[in-house]
């Protein structure tokens, strides 16, 4: 692959890395604003600061190794540097993706309209257990993390930079072994989360059809308070789905491209679709927000007004 080539590819990266921290970096600064100025922060703004603080760090890694990678390519070579980029990619990966979980599950929880006991339980403790249910995510995230900082061993990065597609020796394919069996169980436990995220939104469908039928009983239109916040919890969810699908398999490809050939090219195409995720969902998340919306409105119309100002 020629230079221009990467070097094509490392500016696209670096947009999509500036856009991120854009979108993220304002969600965290608005809602930390405002848990100053009230002195105390509303769950759903504890979820999308902690969502966009863990998306910030993904970005960050992403970034890095996308940098290493081509900068520095020997450092693939080399056991000890890669496993604290792989442990802290993995990390807050998972942490970002639980995270966003939560945020579904809240969507879920105080949006949809269901009378079984379990539900409304559920629904009357969430505000109070948000703290918890975040550090519990935090600490999973942890422990399921550590095998990778245990698997990349010296031994095997030598392999994948040799390339060895035969004749490998039985250390070499101990340890493709070995490290195929630690990917397979982060990506299944990535999975969960999704899943998770999966049944709140097909909740959130029926009880929206349940609201729409009982409004037509009762009234000539269905649209209300209740329909909205059903619809925009609906946009929310699902642009998480879509979007963590694509991060997902370019993950998949990224994580799996020690065992293709021209594993560099694999890795920073993986990287440039994964990029996409934690850049786009937050200004989604912006859009869907009253609160962030208005500030970045607010933000907007300085800007615009200031630019104004300096070409008079």
């Amino acid at each position: 692959m020629s230079d221009v080539e990467y070097h094509t590819l490392m500016i696209i990266a670096i947009g999509e890395f500036s856009v991120g921290i854009l979108g993220n970096a304002f969600i965290g600064l608005v809602n930390c604003m405002d848990w100053i100025k009230n002195k105390k922060i509303a769950p759903i703004d504890l979820i999308l600061t902690c969502l966009a603080i863990s998306r910030i760090f993904l970005l960050c890694i992403i970034l890095l190794d996308c940098f290493v990678l081509i900068l520095h390519p020997d450092v693939y070579a080399t056991g000890k540097q890669m496993r604290i980029i792989d442990f802290f990619w993995t990390l807050t990966n998972h942490v970002s993706v639980w995270f966003a979980t939560c945020l579904s599950i809240f969507y879920f929880l105080k949006i949809a309209n269901f009378f079984h006991p379990l539900f409304l339980w559920m629904k009357w403790r969430i505000d109070r257990v948000i703290p918890g249910i975040l550090l519990v995510c935090l600490a999973f995230s942890v422990f399921i993390s550590l095998p990778v900082t245990e698997n990349l061993n010296d031994d095997f990065r030598l392999c994948v930079k040799s390339k060895q597609k035969t004749n490998l020796t039985l250390r070499c394919r101990e340890n493709k072994a070995q490290y195929a069996s630690i990917k397979v169980y982060l990506n299944v436990l990535t999975l969960f989360p999704f899943f998770v995220s999966l049944i709140s939104f097909l909740l959130l469908i029926l009880s929206l059809w349940r609201h729409i039928k009982q409004m037509q009983l009762i009234a000539t239109g269905a649209r209300d308070p209740s329909t909205d916040a059903h619809m925009g919890a609906m946009k929310a969810v699902i642009s998480f789905l879509l979007l963590f699908i694509a991060y997902y398999l370019s993950f998949l490809v990224a994580t799996s491209s020690y065992f293709m050939p021209e594993t560099e090219l694999a890795v920073i195409i993986g990287e440039l679709i994964a990029l996409i995720y934690p850049s786009s969902h937050s200004f989604i998340l912006i859009l869907g927000n009253n609160k962030l919306r208005q500030a970045s409105l607010r933000v907007l119309l300085k800007v615009t007004h200031a630019l104004k100002k300096r070409n008079v």
